[in-house]
């Protein structure tokens, strides 16, 4: 029973602000949509731009942990791996706001590293090589390498093979005015001393080619976004 002026009795939950969409569940454009969205083009370019800083990223990753246990032999070692998880942090929460910004997925930060007991810089250090958040951004810098490389390698294959052979039967009178070939040429090469050459020259063959790159445009989407699923969970276990 409530008094006048009171409100009814309400949840911590209820009062908070209103819910909104997260981000890390955005709104999937369709089958026949995906190519001309823009979270296609966003994970599109998570892909592209994921291979320099996967370059980085290893690169940091394996110098420092060699470095670092190169000297573990002297003191200098554990400074420089205490060092190196600090930068290792740095770089996973890049990565977050990276897949924040492309792939629509919000994932919340470690916790920081808990403060030594006891005072001096020794403890502190102590402290920072037994942080687990910045070995896991560590390791993710490190797995993450082979799988970013494939996923360039593959998403740049099909974008640029699937509008290039959409596309042909806009720019096919490019070979025959300016090239001399009577269409676009597939092979062209001599063996036992005949020459085998094929053009895409008829409107059959060109009318194919163009189905064929429509079909590629249109699966990009689906497999960059079963790779870029691999980059979320990677994020969510490692990072977050």
């Amino acid at each position: 029973m409530t008094t006048p002026g009171t409100l009814p009795y309400a949840s911590a939950a209820s009062l908070s602000s209103p819910a909104r969409k997260s981000p890390a569940s955005p709104d999937r454009p369709g089958f026949w949509r995906a190519p001309f969205s823009g979270a296609g083009f966003r994970e599109i370019a998570h892909t592209l731009t994921s291979l320099p800083v996967a370059i980085a990223g290893f690169t940091f990753a394996v110098t420092m942990v060699s470095l670092g246990a190169g000297l573990a032999v002297t003191v200098l070692g554990l400074p420089v791996l205490a060092v190196t998880l600090a930068a290792a942090r740095g770089l996973g929460a890049a990565e977050r706001a990276r897949a924040r910004g492309l792939l629509g997925l919000d994932v919340a930060g470690p916790e920081p590293v808990r403060r030594s007991q006891h005072a001096g810089w020794w403890s502190s250090m102590v402290t920072r090589l037994g942080d687990a958040a910045g070995w896991k951004a560590l390791l993710f810098q490190i797995v993450m390498f082979p799988w970013r490389v494939a996923e360039f390698c593959v998403s740049l294959t099909l974008l640029v093979t699937g509008w290039t052979l959409a596309l042909y039967p806009a720019y096919k009178w490019v070979f025959p005015r300016y090239v001399g070939w009577p269409g676009y040429r597939l092979y062209d090469y001599h063996s036992g001393g005949v020459h085998h050459a094929y053009y895409l020259s008829s409107s059959a063959q060109i009318a194919g080619a163009s189905l064929l790159g429509l079909a590629i445009v249109f699966l990009t989407p689906q497999v960059v976004r079963a790779m870029t699923n691999v980059e979320r969970a990677a994020v969510r276990s490692l990072l977050g």
